[in-house]
């Protein structure tokens, strides 16, 4: 009896509409019956309109990284971007349980955060593979074009030197963000074991306000030393047209990072008040909550943008 294991592309995605189909038979009963509990409020509500979201960015993001497996042609870009896209999935499905249980919601939020830097990561690694492969020479070309100058607010700093020096430090500005990212989550469950992280509440006494401010200036600066290396090579990354993917990232990064701040910026001017905390325990647990209830919907618009910007089509 012939192996069909080699034949795995013509049956990978049947098989994986016929799961997922399989799976939303037993979920979407399920959700439903939740939803007709009579004591169901607000937050039941959320989860559920929530869930509609999920389930439909599900199915877009598999759809994606199926065709990037079926058409696996160029693996050293392929296997980055397959990763890029697990990014909404993961995100979206993490939001959700987190908005479902929010006494759990930090622990679970670390996976979605340590992979947020895994990202970013894997975006450099797709740009300097293509790099290496096209371009054997990259510094010896580097070192003989124009002056990169640093782009606003590092206008005034001294450039870094083309070729060797700005590759060198252009990868450090990015990885640092992929050691001071993890490092910052395990600090802040450890923490929050200890009852002084206090997560959403600007204050000089807790330790989410210091770690906020740690990550906001090591991302900021991960994504200019991104920014830079493209100005740099801007001609030579043409083909593989970067910038969708790049504001794919950047937007889900950064939107989801920034409207946590905005939120907690809400609650601290009373917007967001313990007068209405509808099924929530507390107004931390509020903007908790409204962070992962809009994270299942933009997630939804991000697997749209993923589709188009990281597909599977050769460069």
């Amino acid at each position: 009896m012939p192996c069909t294991c080699g034949n795995w592309r013509r049956w990978i995605r049947p098989l994986v509409v016929c799961l997922y189909v399989a799976l939303l038979l037993v979920v979407l009963p399920l959700c439903v019956w939740e939803l007709q509990k009579s004591e169901v409020g607000t937050h039941g509500k959320a989860w559920f309109i929530a869930g509609v979201f999920v389930f439909m960015t599900i199915p877009i993001s598999l759809w994606g990284i199926l065709q990037h497996l079926v058409h696996y042609t160029q693996p050293e870009l392929q296997k980055p971007i397959i990763r890029i896209l697990w990014m909404v999935p993961i995100y979206s499905v993490d939001s959700w349980i987190a908005l479902r249980y929010p006494s759990i919601a930090i622990y679970v939020d670390t996976c979605r955060e340590c992979y947020e830097a895994y990202v970013i990561y894997n975006f450099l690694i797709f740009l300097l593979n293509y790099l290496s492969n096209q371009y054997p020479s990259l510094v010896l070309m580097l070192e003989v074009q124009e002056q990169q100058k640093h782009l606003p607010p590092l206008c005034c700093c001294p450039p870094w030197a083309m070729g060797e020096v700005l590759l060198f430090r252009c990868k450090l500005g990015v990885l640092q963000y992929t050691v001071v990212r993890p490092v910052t989550t395990v600090i802040a469950l450890v923490c929050q074991l200890c009852g002084v992280y206090d997560e959403g509440n600007f204050s000089n006494r807790n330790a989410w306000t210091y770690l906020v401010l740690v990550n906001n200036i090591s991302q900021l600066f991960a994504m200019y030393c991104l920014v830079l290396l493209y100005k740099a090579l801007k001609d030579e990354l043409r083909q593989i047209r970067p910038v969708g993917k790049f504001l794919c990232v950047k937007m889900v990064v950064f939107a989801s990072f920034w409207q946590a701040v905005l939120i907690a910026i809400l609650v601290k001017v009373g917007v967001i008040s313990d007068k209405h905390t509808w099924d929530w325990d507390s107004v931390e647990a509020v903007a908790t909550g409204l962070q992962d209830f809009i994270i299942c919907i933009e997630m939804f618009l991000a697997a749209i943008a993923h589709h188009y910007s990281c597909t599977y089509k050769p460069t």
